[in-house]
């Protein structure tokens, strides 16, 4: 399980950024006649892998993260189709393992399965790795992943899991949903913020617990160096203020998937833009969909 404590022998790492410059699968006219891969991935470095799923497959097209430590691994994610035939996510992580392990051999490798919240889309590929030797796969409902990582009451604490010479720090992130978690890769930079921020539409279900996350967030990356902040989707076209449709599985016009640490900010000036209405709010790079009163 994660620890609260602080880790001793290990040296802070610090990222090398590295572009994200990646044309993403993103549909096609006919999903008929769709000829993307079932998963594209994404060698950020030989230890970091983004996948993301086919849209004809389900237009949540969520991508997914795989990090490799020196002990074990973890998928951060698991997509939104649970079929293995239409969805081969663990045969995907498993060749991406094996080809890493063909390099650098270690006997009692492990993976670790953990998730950004509990939403369908992001946890229906876990029954692929229920029976997976050496497989630990983490309930994503709250009661489930905030008891693994410890997190109680006070959720300003920041809790590590050790992948074996790579350290992830992870946050409680209420507000999209109850048992958001926020991870930081310290051998990448890369803040993991599931769907609490990517360019789309940002769906709030605890106004004023989205807030304190965003303050968080902020306040976290401020003594961190972050090189990317990652979400989960990418709903928004590459003109300002305006998205694509929900259920759309074509979007030939999409921006980057990454975003920075003023985007962060520019959704703290969003909420306060906001204040006590809700409903759906334009910005730029962002919609926010405030759904409580």
């Amino acid at each position: 399980m994660g620890s609260s404590e602080p880790l001793t022998g290990l040296t802070p790492e610090v990222p090398r950024p590295r572009a994200l410059d990646v044309r993403w699968i993103h549909g096609s006219e006919s999903a008929k006649h769709n000829t993307d891969p079932d998963i594209q991935v994404h060698a950020y470095d030989e230890r970091t892998f983004i996948l993301r799923q086919n849209m004809a497959v389900n237009y949540e097209a969520p991508f997914v993260f795989l990090l490799l430590g020196d002990a074990r691994a973890v998928l951060i994610d698991t997509g939104a189709t649970a079929s293995a035939e239409f969805f081969p996510l663990r045969r995907v992580v498993d060749e991406l393992i094996e080809r890493r392990l063909g390099e650098h051999p270690r006997d009692g490798y492990e993976l670790l399965v953990l998730h950004t919240h509990a939403h369908g889309d992001h946890v229906a590929g876990d029954a692929q790795f229920a029976d997976r030797p050496g497989t630990v796969v983490v309930d994503a409902e709250r009661s489930g992943a905030w008891e693994y990582f410890g997190f109680g009451d006070d959720l300003d604490q920041v809790v590590r899991v050790d992948l074996g010479g790579r350290v992830l720090e992870c946050l409680a992130s209420p507000g999209h949903h109850e048992a958001a978690v926020t991870f930081y890769d310290p051998h990448t930079g890369f803040l993991l913020t599931g769907d609490t921020v990517y360019p789309g539409r940002l769906y709030v279900q605890d106004w004023p617990a989205f807030g304190r996350t965003i303050d968080r967030l902020i306040a976290f990356a401020g003594a961190r160096p972050v090189t990317h902040v990652l979400g989960c989707h990418i709903e928004m076209t590459n003109r300002p203020g305006v998205d694509y449709p929900i259920f759309t599985t074509y979007q030939p016009d999409e921006p980057p998937l990454q975003m920075t640490v003023d985007q962060l900010r520019d959704v703290r000036k969003a909420i306060d833009e906001v204040g006590d209405r809700p409903g759906r709010h334009v910005f730029a790079d962002f919609v926010i969909c405030r759904r409580d009163g």
